[in-house]
């Protein structure tokens, strides 16, 4: 069976014998090598449909590729369009007026910098339950910025940048609409088209961010399905229009330089920690823990530690109902290699190389792939992950709005639930700081839903 990227953009399973590999013939067209893939378990050697990756030689930790994973796994037609994204992105980078003007649009209209928050109450209730010795928890206030999420850093980064490019209509996909909202917001501020696909599952679980972004003037169009299939009609929108439109996405995935922006402009994050946990208390964070759907706000609290070994990083996935019944998103503990939406990554899929439909309480964590740069530091074990169930996330949720008067997001208490686990493995004193990647107002009722009349 072999993949034909250049008809639709379905997921490659990856042939492997111990270690994973990619089973391909490759051609050299110019600067171009042009790899025929294998899907499940056979192998192929001719090229039905042109399937193609800018190869070039660099670092092992680069823009491009992390180890085996990310790449351009798309048609030959997107990358054009792709390497001129990519120039832009890095002439953005390194342009003075464009940095000045992203650093007042932080400031002045997302709110940042977000607080670095101390969680007294948080903090003496897991101290409690072990002789009064615990972790001092901080909480990274992203739910404080404009329109209540991460999500904001990236979007309004990227309509700049959109509008830097002349591009006047935007194209994403939400899922649990946060990124939706965000990117309405930043089009409505810069006066670009938005187009927000959404999954027709997602919509009935998240009708308040639909409303939103309609009140923002995005026009919302539903997808039978949920996230996954939300970004795959984005993607088709978006290759119908590539002289004039943008895909903007919101999660670090996709082919290169997709979530190499994401990343980028979601590392604010840690670079503030950094500089706040100095102010605090003169030193590193011990531990980083942060929710992993895709991995956007993760990498955003992770990417500046990276090279700081001695402090940990903790992504934390959704467990759903079980890791063993099937309906979960825990992609890093029960994934295999694969290519998915033009990149390599961890990915849930059978035997066969079809995806396996991912299922979490916390709406913006159902995707069945993840960052293709997360997945490199799982495989050199710089980070470390694991899950926590719906139960768990919904406690943790009620928790922190009883303890501190704060509302998570569902994503983000699932964070919050590791630390019951975490908090008894670690020393009196040692700093941990969670990422509250969002609020919980659009939880809510989901969380009411399952509340007992007698709690």
């Amino acid at each position: 069976m072999v993949c034909n990227i250049e008809v639709n953009f379905r997921q490659a399973k990856i042939a492997t014998s111990g270690e994973p590999r990619l089973s391909y013939s490759r051609k050299w067209k110019g600067k171009f090598a042009i790899f025929s893939v294998a899907t499940g378990p056979s192998r192929v050697t001719e090229l039905p449909g042109k399937l193609v990756y800018y190869e070039k030689k660099r670092s092992i930790l680069n823009n491009e590729k992390f180890g085996i994973f990310g790449g351009k796994f798309v048609p030959e037609t997107l990358i054009s369009s792709l390497t001129k994204l990519d120039y832009e992105f890095n002439s953005a980078l390194h342009d003075p007026q464009f940095q000045m003007e992203l650093e007042v649009a932080l400031r002045d209209y997302v709110g940042r910098e977000t607080p670095l928050y101390f969680a007294e109450r948080l903090t003496d209730h897991y101290k409690s339950r072990n002789r009064g010795k615990g972790p001092d928890i901080y909480l990274k206030r992203e739910d404080l910025n404009h329109v209540g999420a991460h999500k904001i850093n990236n979007a309004i980064a990227q309509t700049m940048l959109a509008k830097r490019m002349d591009c006047k209509n935007i194209i994403a996909a939400t899922g649990a609409g946060q990124h939706g909202v965000a990117t309405a917001a930043a089009c409505a501020k810069l006066s670009l088209e938005c187009t927000v696909f959404m999954g027709s599952l997602d919509m009935e679980r998240q009708p308040s961010n639909v409303l939103l972004m309609k009140h923002l003037g995005a026009k919302v169009k539903s997808v039978k399905g949920s996230f996954k299939d939300a970004v795959s009609e984005g993607i088709r929108s978006w290759v119908n229009n590539l002289e004039t439109s943008y895909f903007l996405a919101g999660a670090a995935i996709g082919p290169h330089p997709c979530p190499t922006m994401v990343r980028e402009f979601q590392s604010v994050i840690g670079k503030e920690t950094r500089k706040q946990a100095m102010d605090k208390w003169g030193g590193k964070p011990d531990v980083l823990v942060a929710c992993v759907g895709s991995g956007s706000n993760a990498l955003g609290l992770f990417h500046e530690f990276i090279e700081d070994e001695d402090v940990r990083l903790i992504g934390v996935e959704a467990g759903g109902v079980g890791l063993d019944t099937g309906k979960h998103s825990a992609t890093m503990a029960r994934g295999q290699v694969g290519v998915y939406h033009g990149a390599m990554s961890y990915l849930l899929q059978d035997e066969e190389g079809q995806i396996i439909g991912p299922y979490s309480i916390g709406v913006g964590l159902e995707y069945p792939g993840v960052s293709p740069e997360l997945s490199f530091l799982k495989d050199i074990g710089r980070a470390e992950f694991s899950s926590v169930k719906d139960e768990q996330a919904l406690e943790a949720y009620k928790l922190l709005c009883r303890l501190e008067g704060i509302f998570p997001s569902l994503e983000a208490s699932h964070a919050l639930a590791f630390l019951d686990r975490l908090s008894r493995t670690l020393a009196d004193g040692e700093k941990v700081i969670v990422n509250l990647s969002g609020r919980g107002d659009k939880d809510a009722a989901t969380v009411f839903n399952h509340t007992t009349k007698d709690e």
